[in-house]
């Protein structure tokens, strides 16, 4: 079955663009759109949770 990929907000048009999808198995995969079938990150909801709280938390888009 073929992941159905979302293409993250943050990502304007021409941009290298992260996508995400969710798995059958419950887990999370990540790819870059400039190889959307090559190098998949796979992750666990917990571990995608994390990712995405340290990132905002890095870039100042959520407190500390």
């Amino acid at each position: 079955m073929n992941p159905r990929w979302q293409k993250s907000t943050y990502c304007s048009e021409g941009s290298s663009c992260v996508y995400v999808a969710a798995t059958a198995t419950g887990k999370v995969e990540l790819t870059e759109s400039s190889d959307p079938t090559e190098a998949i990150l796979t992750a666990t909801p917990a571990a995608f949770a994390a990712l995405i709280r340290d990132t905002k938390r890095a870039t100042g888009a959520e407190p500390a």
